[in-house]
């Protein structure tokens, strides 16, 4: 049986889809760069809800045609075929009623970008570095076994190894969409490589995921920006010390949010060529202030979503590692796994498609579908 609160919702999707077709091979709309890239992604989403809501119209009429021939046909083969037609349909319908739910959702808007990831050590010192070098190691795997590009853009390495701190450039297809449900409090539970005696320490490192923006996301006076350069240090052979590769950005950034003027320091040593580390610089910028600026977005969803997995909240503490029991447990859905050795190896999806199902369980209870 079809939903027919479901079908009225339906009504004019595939108008409005025709029409963004339209728009987007409009000159004037190309040459506006900003509504073109959102008509774009518009046009994208309202593609595959149009081709789902196609073939849910198609199995509705296949029930009905089906139905039409039982009462019109006493061929017991044409009967036959009919009732294989109905309950092929019928057996599809749900299925597909739940995908059409989902993509009539609205889409978060950052999903589909980019983004910069941001790993600090936090309570617990030397080891704390130590954890977030690992937890480094562990993104780097899964993003490139989704076959994203990963670069480490700055990095402050910790005095027993690990990092301080350390920021990841990932680009690829939807990369900011899967990263979300990482940004919060990790903690960890072991002994420290340190530890004499064998006891289990706990200490923690922070993520930071945040959506790479875009030139045209943010308003930035370029001539305003003050740049140095100086040599790269660590390794990269005779290069590094002779040539003043690495960049240094100051940038004095008024927040609408708050009316606050705040200097922005970013340093970029990621490669050899100084204009490279220039661009990459700025595009760090573009992020940190398209974060900031945004803050206030993310906060309201945040207060109007108390329970959702990708608040973007990075004090909540979201996830424990617990060595001495190989476990690994989720506390915003509590989920717990005991394959810890392969989690870290990179292996991570499973967790990430348990939040994304607990965050579509949510949309849909909030969106009353």
């Amino acid at each position: 049986m079809a939903d027919q609160s479901l079908l009225t919702r339906l009504d004019g999707i595939e108008a409005r889809f025709e029409e963004v077709a339209t728009l987007i091979t409009d000159p004037d709309v190309i040459a506006d760069m900003k509504r073109y890239v959102r008509l774009t992604k518009e046009y994208k989403e309202l593609q595959r809800l149009t081709d789902a809501t196609r073939r849910y119209r198609s199995l509705i009429a296949d029930v009905a045609d089906g139905k039409e021939l039982l009462e019109a046909e006493s061929d017991p083969e044409l009967r036959q075929m009919a009732r294989e037609q109905i309950d092929a349909a019928q057996a599809e319908l749900p299925r597909l009623e739940e995908e059409i739910k989902l993509l009539l959702i609205p889409a978060d808007p950052e999903d589909g970008k980019n983004a910069i990831l941001e790993i600090r050590g936090g309570t617990g010192g030397d080891e704390a570095a130590i954890f977030a070098g690992d937890l480094c190691k562990m993104y780097i795997r899964f993003c490139e076994s989704r076959g994203w590009n990963v670069a480490v853009t700055s990095a402050s390495e910790g005095a027993a190894g690990g990092y301080k701190e350390v920021v990841l450039s990932v680009t690829g297809d939807g990369v900011y969409g899967v990263l979300k449900y990482e940004s919060g409090v990790h903690r960890v539970q072991r002994v420290p490589a340190t530890e004499t005696q064998g006891r289990v320490h706990t200490s923690a490192a922070t993520v930071a995921v945040l959506p790479e923006a875009e030139p045209f996301d943010v308003e930035i006076n370029e001539g305003e920006i003050k740049w140095d350069t100086f040599r790269s240090g660590g390794a990269g052979g005779q290069n590094v010390n002779k040539v003043e590769s690495g960049v240094r950005l100051r940038y004095m950034w008024r927040n609408p949010n708050t009316g606050e003027t705040e200097e922005i320091l970013i340093e970029c040593t990621e490669t050899r060529d100084q204009p490279k580390n220039k661009e990459r610089a700025l595009s760090r910028l573009r992020t940190f202030i398209y974060d900031k600026e945004h803050q206030k977005y993310i906060d309201d969803i945040a207060s109007r979503r108390k329970t959702m997995v990708s608040t973007g909240d990075r004090s909540a503490k979201i996830r424990t590692y617990n060595y001495p029991q190989g476990r690994i447990t989720d506390h915003r859905i509590n989920y717990t796994i005991y394959n810890l050795a392969t989690f870290m190896n990179g292996e991570i999806q499973d967790v990430i498609d348990h939040l994304i199902i607990a965050e579509n369980a949510e949309k849909l209870k909030e969106s009353e579908l």
